[in-house]
């Protein structure tokens, strides 16, 4: 009698909870733990801004949720881009992509090195050259984060995966411990210490709250390992965005309640300073501790993503070889260390008097260069969903959500301020040309494929 092999097991996939919970993790990296210290300057009344760019975020989430679920192009957002922008928009949006990971990453080192100023009790402030020793230490960060990645994407994947714990125990600590030392009238009294009207206050934080949502575009990443995707990827898109809101909310307003504005707002380590304060000065220094390890590892798991998006790019004839080019280990160390030489003379560019506000520039340029491709995808919901046939009264209401996301997209620009501005165009405008240099070599590929495929003859 022939053995009959027994059938194997399916693969056990997340629960919407599950993903909800996965979806919330992957938002909170270390965009926060400087917010406090921004949001500061503005006073409580940024709470509104909260409310304004969680409904938008999530607005975003649904409508690229569906875009993830509809899509049949790969290439993430310049997959999405290119239904309805072609060949341009799929590189635009993945060239600013790119620019804004770059950015993004500078301002992450900003964070560590700031908060590694504060363990070490040492107020840039008050020292000759503070600006460009922070500059410098930044720099430093970065390559540190470099070299580590040339062995690979292994170690790194398993160390991001519990270093990011380091921001998400205070945060949420401070979100449900906090309220025990909160002051009402403390918090009262920051609500507008500048006396700016609504719109301008609002205007203000916006760009820096939606600093703390950005990467809810991967958030449709897990469809094919959720169960009733159809269902449960647009409910956990959007119960992760409002879940990692309110906890944003909860703990950059509980703090405003235990600590002066005055002080978070002259902070370099917000988180460290607020827990000194309710706790005693030793746990303070070991939150500092946990958020520097956490920048840290946010950072190393990034640099090494950037040199695979541009890997990807590059095979895709849309980058230089150069970005293809790796070791035995898989490590794109060629693609590395040109990524981060360009980031080490952006850090030098972008030195500004204080570090808070050399985040505050490099937040504002990395949300400009992503909402970018943000808004190539809210325009090609329409088209991709025209071509996966979905429902009209059904693709109606997504079309509505996407046009409604896209302009809050626009608005979050505008918000970044004339100077960002200025910047997001020269690098859309810089994308363009450089999209002529590879237009020839698509089109080659693309007759040479064409050239491939037999003639069909009746």
């Amino acid at each position: 009698m022939d053995a009959v092999s027994e059938p194997q097991p399916a693969k056990k996939k997340m629960t919407v909870v599950q993903l909800t919970v996965v979806t919330m993790i992957n938002m909170m990296g270390s965009g926060i733990i400087m917010l406090p210290t921004q949001l500061a300057k503005v006073g409580t009344i940024s709470i509104l801004s909260w409310v304004v760019t969680a409904g938008g975020a999530t607005l975003l989430a649904y409508a690229f949720a569906r875009l993830g679920r509809y899509s049949k192009k790969e290439g993430g957002m310049g997959g999405y881009s290119e239904y309805a922008f072609g060949k341009s928009g799929n590189f635009l949006a993945n060239f600013a992509y790119f620019v804004s990971l770059i950015i993004a990453n500078i301002a992450i080192a900003v964070s560590a090195v700031g908060y590694a100023l504060s363990l070490a009790d040492v107020d840039t402030g008050k020292i000759a050259n503070g600006p460009l020793i922070v500059g410098v230490l930044a720099i430093a960060t970065l390559w540190l984060a470099t070299v580590l990645n040339f062995g690979g994407a292994r170690i790194t994947g398993r160390l991001s995966t519990v270093t990011i714990w380091g921001v998400i125990i205070p945060v949420v600590g401070i979100s449900i411990i906090g309220w025990f030392w909160f002051d009402p009238q403390m918090w009262a009294h920051a609500w507008n210490p500048h006396h700016l009207d609504s719109f301008t206050a609002i205007s203000s934080s916006i760009s820096m709250t939606l600093w703390a949502f950005l990467g809810i575009e991967s958030a449709s990443a897990n469809s094919d390992s959720v169960e009733n995707p159809e269902r449960n990827v647009p409910i956990a898109v959007m119960g992760g965005c409002i879940g990692a809101a309110v906890l944003y909310v909860l703990s950059t307003n509980v703090m405003f309640g235990i600590t002066g504005y005055q002080e978070l707002a002259n902070s370099n380590g917000p988180f460290g300073l607020v827990f000194s304060e309710m706790l005693n000065p030793v746990a303070g220094k070991f939150v500092l501790v946990l958020m520097v390890i956490s920048c840290f590892g946010s950072l190393l798991a990034w640099q090494f993503t950037i040199a695979q998006v541009a890997r990807s790019l590059a095979r895709a004839k849309m980058m230089p070889h150069l970005f293809t080019k790796e070791t035995k280990a898989g490590a794109p160390i060629a693609g590395m260390v040109t990524i981060t030489v360009i980031q080490s003379l952006l850090s030098l560019m972008t030195i500004s008097p204080t570090l808070s506000k050399q985040f505050e520039v490099l937040v504002n340029l990395a949300v400009i260069t992503n909402v970018v491709p943000y808004i190539l995808c809210m325009a090609s919901v329409m088209i991709v969903q025209r071509r996966a046939h979905v429902p009209a009264h059904e693709a109606r209401v997504v079309n509505i959500i996407a046009t409604v996301a896209g302009i809050y997209s626009l608005y979050a620009m505008y918000t970044a301020g004339e100077s960002a501005m200025m910047g997001g165009a020269l690098v859309t405008f810089f994308g363009w040309l450089v999209f002529g240099w590879i237009a020839p070599r698509l089109e080659k590929q693309r007759e040479v494929g064409k050239a491939a495929v037999p003639e069909v003859t009746s």
